[in-house]
């Protein structure tokens, strides 16, 4: 079977063909750290993960580089804001960004470098593009010559004219054209900068992307990834300055972009009371169940959020938990082929989703207890690839919280000898009282089990 994408650039489905059969490249661009990431920005990295795991299941080598942006006008704002140092708030927030995809399940890219420690390549490449033409120097700037790129906007399918209002760009005196952009800016005392051949300053934002991938996947690789809303200006101006610099008449050879995330309808905003950060839902939510619910969409459309769809999310993985329960499932096993077939086809996650449910109704009704757990160790075997169903079904309901298991344990011991003595009155009441606190009791055959509500 053949994996298909869509790449952004041909707006087409095509058959993904690597530049090396043994060893992919993939990059995806990743965070600004001046806050705390928002959901928005923990869709691109849920998306790609599973496209990093489906990679390397398909092939021995995967290299993912996922960039680290640390020097940008909004971390100097925070630090002026807050009085901190930069250096402190990118360390922070690193950190915490990391912690959060880390609670989503997100595998760590193999190669997660920061803009700050690549300053030289910036300025190397920046060279080249001032050597070749496609750049100029002007009062401590540098700036992209667009003019001198007859391919740019290809990417974004915009004229000029839309390229302009697209980018919101900046009317300068030192531009020779309005288009023309950012390469290398000035700093004042107060602010970070390196020096270069034209003056202490530092980089705009779309070179770090292009020196990065350069020194990590080379001048050309496979998959460019990101946010719908980075292809024009970041990535339009990223294929433009590396193909110019390094004279190739690609970049990517394939550009994958995630479609946008609104909550309730309308974009997130903190004025309108909408905005969540990751570390606010995982108060509230498990990792899983944000996950599940970033990837409940196909990943090319629009994903509308709510806590309502995170709440069934999770009593999806409750249907799919309790489906494995009480099996015990063998680690070498198969992932079933049209889960596989969905992931092939520009990554349908939702229906390999559908595929999960369909399994999780034959394990429920298999009579032969040997079927059922070779069912479900297909499932967990599938849930790999999209990075869920890899708990302990027990551990799962009973969640990760400050609940006392002793103490819950104890309530059930005491509610089964009332019952034992048909205190029935006894019982409901220490049922309730279970749930009260947030546990729900299951009665079988077997005994009574629990989770959480």
């Amino acid at each position: 079977m053949q994996l298909k994408v869509y790449n952004t650039y041909s707006r087409q489905k095509e058959d993904f063909v690597p530049l090396k059969p043994d060893h992919i490249g993939l990059y995806v661009c990743g965070p600004t750290v001046y806050d705390f990431a928002h959901i928005g920005n923990a869709r691109p990295v849920v998306v790609f993960d599973i496209l990093n795991r489906l990679l390397r299941h398909l092939y021995p080598k995967v290299t993912y580089v996922r960039n680290i942006t640390d020097v940008d006008d909004k971390i100097n704002a925070a630090a002026k804001a807050s009085g901190e140092s930069i250096r402190t708030i990118t360390e922070r927030t690193t950190q915490a960004y990391n912690d959060d995809m880390a609670a989503l399940d997100a595998l760590v890219p193999d190669v997660a470098p920061r803009a700050t420690e690549h300053i030289n390549e910036m300025i190397r490449m920046i060279e080249q593009l001032i050597d070749q033409g496609h750049a100029y120097a002007a009062d401590g700037h540098v700036l992209f010559a667009v003019k001198t790129f007859t391919e740019y906007g290809k990417l974004s399918r915009r004229n000029q004219d839309e390229l302009l209002a697209g980018a919101r760009v900046e009317v300068a005196p030192y531009k020779k054209d309005a288009g023309d952009f950012v390469l290398w800016k000035p700093s004042d005392e107060e602010t970070p900068g390196w020096e270069s051949p034209w003056g202490r300053g530092r980089p705009g934002w779309h070179i770090e992307c292009s020196a990065m991938s350069e020194k990590y996947l080379g001048k050309t690789f496979d998959i460019h990834g990101g946010g719908i809303d980075l292809s024009f200006p970041h990535h339009e101006n990223e294929l433009a300055q590396s193909c110019c610099a390094n004279k190739t008449s690609y970049f990517a050879k394939y550009w994958m972009h995630n479609g946008h995330l609104t909550v309730n309808g309308e974009k997130m905003s903190k004025s309108l009371g909408n905005f969540y950060t990751v570390r606010e839902l995982l108060e509230e939510f498990k990792g899983e169940a944000l996950r599940y619910m970033l990837m409940s969409a196909h990943y090319r459309q629009p994903l509308d959020l709510s806590k309502d769809l995170i709440r069934q999310c999770h009593a999806s993985l409750d249907r799919l938990y309790g489906a494995m329960r009480g099996l015990t499932m063998t680690e070498a096993s198969i992932i079933h082929p049209d889960v596989f077939s969905a992931l092939l086809d520009d990554m349908n996650v939702p229906l390999a989703l559908s595929h999960l449910h369909d399994l999780a109704s034959q394990i429920n009704k298999a009579s032969d207890f040997e079927e059922k757990q070779k069912l479900a160790s297909i499932m967990k075997a599938s849930g790999v690839l999209l990075g869920i169903l890899q708990q302990d079904p027990d551990l799962w309901f009973k969640g990760e919280d400050n609940l006392n298991t002793t103490e819950i344990e104890e309530l059930i011991s005491h509610r089964n000898q009332a019952r034992a003595n048909r205190d029935f009155g006894e019982a409901d009441r220490l049922r309730q009282h279970l749930l009260d606190m947030g546990v729900v009791l299951e009665d079988s055959a077997s005994g009574t089990t629990w989770r959480r509500a």
